[in-house]
């Protein structure tokens, strides 16, 4: 029996054209972690450790993105085992952990890229993160954020953290480099060559 090929798929997801232009050039993507890849809740054990929920959704978006050329990065103000663990599941290469001045991070990161806010994005949900979101290209917010920070975002997402909001922009923004369509194909087939 041979194997049948997939029909074409041609995406749904729809997004203003007024947005994605908005969104176009960005090569590298920033993430905080609670409240943009976590609902932000934090649980810690008797022993001290920590618990955080992640929504499979936003850690597939994160993996597109480096497929699409955008280098995904992380910049979260706290430090746990598991968001280490999560992020190194990821693959995501660029990541600093329990930083206060969020800044000073990106700015060490872009500089190690060799890239310029004109070629970042932003994804926060507070004031921690409002010097990087008024500095991107694009800045992003969940639907949850703290007002001030859904107001100076270009996109405010329908889903609230940890609950594929940060998948929403990472859609976004595949769509605006125009690789959203071919990524999507490209899911129908495998790359396994092995018996």
């Amino acid at each position: 029996m041979t194997s049948r090929e997939p029909r074409v798929l041609r995406p749904v997801l729809a997004i203003e054209p007024e947005l994605l232009l908005q969104a176009q050039g960005i090569r590298v993507a920033i993430f905080d972690v609670d409240g943009v890849l976590t609902d932000g809740s934090l649980y810690i054990g008797e022993h001290g450790e920590a618990f955080k929920a992640f929504n499979s959704l936003d850690g597939h978006g994160l993996k597109l993105l480096a497929r699409g050329g955008i280098t995904p990065v992380v910049i979260t103000g706290r430090d746990s085992l598991a968001v280490r663990r999560r992020i190194a599941d990821l693959g995501i290469e660029h990541a600093v952990y329990g930083v206060h001045d969020k800044l000073a991070a990106a700015l060490d990161v872009l500089h190690a890229l060799r890239l310029g806010w004109d070629q970042l994005a932003v994804m926060g949900d507070d004031w921690p993160d409002l010097p990087l979101m008024t500095r991107a290209a694009f800045a992003c917010a969940p639907a949850n954020a703290h007002i001030e920070v859904r107001a100076v975002a270009h996109h405010v997402t329908r889903l609230p953290g940890g609950a594929g909001a940060a998948r929403e922009c990472c859609d976004l923004l595949l769509t605006a480099a125009g690789c959203y369509a071919a990524l999507l194909q490209g899911h129908l087939t495998t790359l396994d060559t092995s018996p």
